[in-house]
Order: C-alpha cells, then structure tokens, then sequence
C-alpha cells in the first residue's frame, strides 16, 4: 500500500519464499526486490546469491533484524545492494528503495563495523604480517586518490559529499568508484564498503 502510493513506484509480484521468488522474477522484471532473510523453502541469502548469477539482476535491498541474524552478512556477501531493519518507517523503506535503485548502497557505517565485528571469524584473512601483507596485495591496484574514495564510500558518504570532501567533481568521483570496482572485481559499493573493512582501510 506504501509502495503503491508512490507516483514512482509499483509493486509488480509477490512471492511467499525463495523458490516462488526465483521463478517470479524473469515474469514481472522488477528492479528491486525486498528480499525476507527467513523464508521458507528457500532462505534470502540463497535467493539473493542466485538472483546475483542472472544477466539482469535487479537490485536486493535485505531486510533484517534488529539484532543483524547471522544471515545479513552473508546476503550482502551474496549480491545483495544492502540492508533495512525491519522497523523501519515508510519515509525510511522509500528512500532506501530509491537509493538501491539509483544504484547506491544502503548500509550505515556504524552498523556495518558491528556485522562485521560478530561475524568476523568468516571473513578471509588471518592475523600478524600473513593478514598485513594479504591486505596490501590486495589493495595493491589502487592509486592513492582511489584509497581515499575507498575509505569515503566505507564512511558511508554519498558521491557528492565525497566529492566536497576531497575537491573533486562529481562525475570524477563516479569516475574513480568505476574504477575501484574494475580493478578489484567488486560488484558493487556494498561491496566496497566491505572491502575496505576486511583489508583494514577502514574501521
């Protein structure tokens, strides 16, 4: 009904699990799904991962609990475009529909640090100079500049705010996170956000 009422939004399927979600999708061709994380049949982290192997996937926003289940991290790992608490207010699911869609990521800083803190025993990586020198392999193809809109988007910072931050034109900025996820096979900036956290860009 929310979704509805919006002059740039139409809810064009529902399904009740995952496995109804996977063969809904290539009928309706919807731009975002609002993806359960628990359902039957067919949970969302697998519903997503599969939805991610696609050609035109739409974009996953997660919802999730309060208390961020154990699921959320692997979704966003899966493909998903970000996350929304399940209490969300109806300003808040709007903006987070449209910001998906527009292809930004919708995750707050601060409670990214805290998924990735509980559920860091599965991320790669391990501790002392082996973890170190991984990190800097990996981060090896960036340019300085890049480094820097790395750390911007893991703060959480829109692309406009980036560019007001570190003197630089929007489209440059655009320019640069293309750039980012090229070099280090990203698929997007939830992505990012997560990669900088697992190198320790960011934290």
């Amino acid at each position: 009904m929310v979704l509805d009422a919006q002059q740039d939004m139409t809810v064009v399927g529902e399904a009740g699990d995952g496995v109804a979600a996977l063969a809904a999708v290539p009928q309706v061709r919807p731009d975002v799904v609002l993806m359960d994380i628990r359902m039957p049949r067919m949970d969302g982290v697998e519903t997503t991962r599969r939805l991610s192997e696609v050609g035109e996937r739409p974009k996953v926003l997660v919802l999730t609990t309060f208390d961020l289940d154990e699921y959320a991290f692997a979704a966003l790992k899966a493909g998903a475009a970000g996350f929304l608490l399940k209490d969300a207010g109806p300003a808040e699911l709007l903006t987070a529909i449209r910001a998906v869609h527009e292809g930004d990521a919708v995750l707050a800083p601060s409670t990214t640090r805290r998924m990735l803190d509980q559920f860091a025993d599965h991320l790669p990586g391990g501790d002392g100079e082996v973890a170190a020198a991984s990190a800097a392999e990996r981060l090896a193809p960036l340019t300085d500049r890049e480094r820097e809109v790395l750390v911007a988007v893991a703060r959480g910072l829109s692309n406009s705010q980036i560019a007001a931050e570190l003197f630089l034109a929007e489209a440059t900025v655009k320019t640069h996170i293309g750039r980012i996820l090229h070099k280090l096979h990203l698929r997007d900036r939830v992505h990012m956000v997560i990669t900088a956290y697992e190198t320790g860009l960011a934290g």
